[in-house]
């Protein structure tokens, strides 16, 4: 019976399998190719498409503004800050919700919560918020968007706030799979917390921060509606990030700005193709030795 089941999965599986593929391969493969070649066009619309090979390329890294190269610093910053702290935090406070403390349940809920709400409701709430005590505490007409710090630490306020509980929940996860007997052991060859910490918490739970670093990597990368709603940009876009600038840069009805636009997609896309990439294969590799 076993047989003649494995049998017809074999024989069934690729009907079954072809929708999902067809799907994959409209939505997500065609609209891909499409955009790389419209990338070494100008246009307005797919159907007009003119060919100009490489200029969107070469203006990317020629434009007086030079606003793509100063969107992946400013990203490039924000991300390595950002993922720093998430990761930190939500790995500490995992540590402590894994104790045997009443209420972690609660606290759990609490701090997972705010993953829930939408980014663009997020960035507009947070933006009321961080403009509301800049000008009780800095100065009447001082917002988020009056300075580049204010808003380079209003978006690592927000990305904190809305990612740190989702980590924390694969963090626990990580801890509460980690065998006792290894713990009780390392407390019996009289291992300190720091020890149990360092040589045995951390190894065993290497494939949780795996996916904690390459979800807040791509996450903080690709961040649009946080930026929008928070900062605009502002001031003269100097908080723009890679996904933002791709869009204002495409906002116009230049048909040769549009290709820059789709360009710098492009590039957007193996740059973070390329950070992951590298992430993953470092973190997979801790994994297997350990």
């Amino acid at each position: 019976m076993v047989i003649i089941l494995e049998k017809a999965i074999r024989k069934w599986f690729p009907l079954f399998l072809l929708p999902t593929l067809i799907a994959f391969v409209l939505s997500f493969v065609v609209p891909f190719i499409m955009g790389l070649v419209l990338s070494f066009c100008k246009f307005h619309l797919v159907t007009d498409a003119e060919w100009q090979g490489i200029e969107g390329y070469k203006y990317i890294f020629e434009d007086p503004r030079n606003s793509f190269v100063e969107a992946f610093k400013f990203t490039t910053t924000f991300a390595i800050v950002a993922v720093i702290l998430i990761n930190v935090i939500a790995f500490l406070l995992a540590n402590m919700l894994t104790k045997r403390l009443r209420g972690t349940n609660i606290f759990r809920s609490v701090f997972f919560m705010p993953n829930l709400i939408g980014g663009i409701v997020l960035g507009y709430t947070w933006k009321l918020l961080i403009n509301g005590i800049l000008a009780k505490t800095v100065g009447e007409g001082v917002y988020l968007s009056s300075q580049t710090e204010y808003g380079f630490w209003g978006l690592i306020a927000l990305m904190c706030w809305q990612m740190i509980g989702y980590m924390m929940v694969i963090y626990i996860a990580g801890i509460q799979n980690i065998p006792l007997e290894l713990i009780e052991a390392a407390r019996i060859d009289g291992a300190s917390k720091f020890q149990i910490l360092k040589n045995v918490t951390i190894p065993m739970i290497m494939s949780s921060i795996t996916i904690c670093l390459f979800l807040t990597i791509s996450n903080c990368f690709k961040l649009f509606d946080q930026n929008l709603a928070l900062t605009g940009g502002d001031p003269k876009r100097s908080t723009a990030m890679l996904a933002l600038d791709i869009t204002i840069t495409g906002e116009t009805n230049s048909t040769f700005l549009n290709g820059v636009a789709q360009a710098k997609a492009v590039l957007f896309f193996l740059i973070v193709g390329v950070i992951t990439f590298i992430q993953l294969f470092a973190t997979r590799r801790r994994e297997v030795q350990n």
